[in-house]
């Protein structure tokens, strides 16, 4: 399959699905949460899936690239923490936090395979 766009991309359509996921049983948690978890959490897993389209423009420089990743990679560390703290908050039971952490993990995965070896990915398709 020919990648036109980060869109295109295993990890960003796993890291988009994850963000709408938490953004739905978010929707739930309580009101005094709106300006901490709430917030925060919608935005660090809604940031792996820009950090990852910023990549993808970047991707004639190497190091920009890596760069962008690893920003992607910092973002979904930060939604698994955020995750953490609506299960010890009570606002996702055992089962929920179980999915999204593990569904955090792959994407995580995937990145870091990434950033291990960008090559692939790197500048753009030869004109014929």
């Amino acid at each position: 399959m020919l990648i036109k766009s980060a869109k295109d991309l295993t990890v960003y359509q796993k890291a988009y699905h994850l963000a709408t996921e938490i953004f739905k049983l978010s929707k739930k948690w309580p009101g005094e949460e709106k300006y901490s978890l709430t917030d925060q959490i919608r935005r660090s897993s809604r940031s792996v899936c820009v950090n990852l389209r910023e990549a993808w423009s970047k991707r004639r420089y190497e190091a920009h690239f890596v760069s962008k990743l690893t920003d992607s990679d910092g973002e979904n560390s930060e939604t698994d923490t955020w995750l953490d703290f609506a299960r010890d908050s009570g606002y996702l039971v055992a089962e929920e936090h179980f999915r999204l952490t593990a569904e955090c993990k792959e994407v995580g995965a995937m990145l870091g395979s990434m950033i291990t070896d960008p090559r692939p990915f790197l500048g753009f398709p030869a004109d014929d």
